[in-house]
């Protein structure tokens, strides 16, 4: 192979995307206004690696869920050690509060993170193999108004990114005390419409019954309507601790729906689940789902202490968010010779000390060039220095809206640029 066809063949891996310059204000924008929310109900950030031993996904994720079975990034490294690209975000905050200890620290137990995910499946407009996602966990917290609590950050989450058509999905997936009664009834009923299930569905009734209610086939979805509904047989903690969600929720003035076939895509989740909706993705409209996970810190051998959050994937929550761009002034510096490029770079050392944005080109172009590149990049103001302005001390600003321009000395070029024309 050629070395122009060596450089032809390289391209980004199908199922992830470059986030380009262009772009990445959003997703700083973003980050900057969940985190300022997140903040306010006293979270903090956490980051973990991007890799764990599959072990903790694997016990965390359930063995029998789509992730560990179909969609893990798995490999073996050169210690021999079995590892996996995180495909989701709760078991490697969990692994940390047991590792560090940090359920016997003062702070309460509650983060939030941003970062990549890995899971193979098919790409699809907006669905990628490396996706990204917002998570927030607390731990320790029982009562069912933190779960309302969190329903009320997530709505508000949306509302400041200007999601719009916001719908509230709400229901209890009980407990391991009275699933395990449901799921027998569920079996049942399933496995005589096995027939007309899918295969995986059919795989399902054996493995995980409640997943049943995921299916994304049409002919599944209209036979689950006939399964029976786990709400009919929570037992009496699940069905106080839902009652008490549903009352804080209703305390908080946020409408919502009970939906008794919503269930998670994971495993471990108990009790609590609720999903965010919007209109304005059309048919695929889930932008936002969470719940509780009671069991997950001491099946990995922590503290017996109970957790829920919610996560939410960034490329799809961008796809409807409403964001405008802040738009901040900055400086194109434009310099003729040898003399004025030195100059201008010591003026624009001291402009970015002083909090401007300064950009120079070390490119041969005449100042009329400079110009027109200044326009083309959206320059606010263009600072222009020559011979004469070398020998002078001043420099002449022109305003790029107006037109207007100034001859100003050196000196005092950082006051005229406070002073608006």
């Amino acid at each position: 192979m050629s070395e122009s066809e060596r450089k032809k063949s390289i391209q980004s891996i199908k199922g992830t995307k470059d986030i380009l310059p262009d772009e990445v204000w959003m997703w700083q924008k973003l980050e900057e206004i969940a985190g300022n929310l997140f903040e306010r109900y006293g979270y903090r950030q956490i980051r973990t690696p991007v890799f764990e031993a599959t072990e903790l996904f694997e016990k965390g994720t359930g063995e029998t869920s789509d992730i560990v079975t179909k969609e893990m990034y798995s490999f073996r490294d050169k210690g021999g050690r079995d590892i996996t690209l995180r495909p989701e975000y709760t078991p490697s905050v969990v692994r940390s509060i047991i590792e560090h200890r940090l359920h016997l620290r003062t702070p309460p137990l509650r983060f939030y993170y941003f970062g990549p995910m890995f899971r193979y499946d098919k790409p699809q407009k907006g669905r990628y193999r490396q996706f990204h996602q917002i998570d927030v966990e607390v731990f320790n917290e029982k009562d069912a108004a933190i779960d309302a609590e969190l329903v009320e950050m997530a709505q508000q989450l949306l509302i400041r990114l200007g999601v719009k058509d916001i719908h509230i999905l709400v229901n209890s997936v009980g407990c391991t005390a009275c699933r395990p009664s449901y799921h027998q009834h569920l079996r049942k009923s399933a496995d005589q419409a096995r027939e007309n299930l899918c295969k995986d569905c059919r795989r399902k009734i054996d493995t995980n019954p409640l997943r049943l209610f995921d299916c994304k086939e049409e002919s599944c979805r209209k036979i689950s309507e006939g399964f029976p509904l786990i709400t009919d047989h929570l037992c009496q903690e699940c069905r106080d601790h839902f009652l008490a969600f549903c009352a804080y929720l209703d305390e908080l003035s946020i409408s919502y729906l009970v939906e008794s076939r919503l269930v998670r895509g994971l495993d471990y989740y108990t009790k609590t689940t609720f999903e965010f909706t919007s209109g304005a993705l059309g048919a695929q409209d889930a932008i936002l789902g969470g719940g509780r996970y009671d069991d997950m810190m001491k099946q990995f051998g922590g503290p017996d202490i109970c957790g829920t959050g919610f996560a939410v994937g960034i490329e799809r929550l961008l796809s409807a968010a409403s964001l405008e761009e802040n738009k901040r002034e900055w400086l194109y510096i434009a310099t003729l010779g040898a003399e004025a490029r030195i100059m201008g770079m010591k003026l624009a050392r001291e402009l970015r000390a002083e909090g401007w944005e300064c950009l120079i080109e070390y490119r041969e172009r005449s100042l009329n060039k400079q110009l027109g590149r200044a326009h083309k990049l959206g320059a606010g103001r263009v600072v222009l220095i020559g011979d004469e302005e070398v020998r002078s001390g001043r420099v002449q600003l022109k305003n790029m809206s107006s037109g207007q321009q100034t001859d100003v000395s050196v000196l005092g070029l950082a006051e005229a640029l406070n002073v608006s024309d």
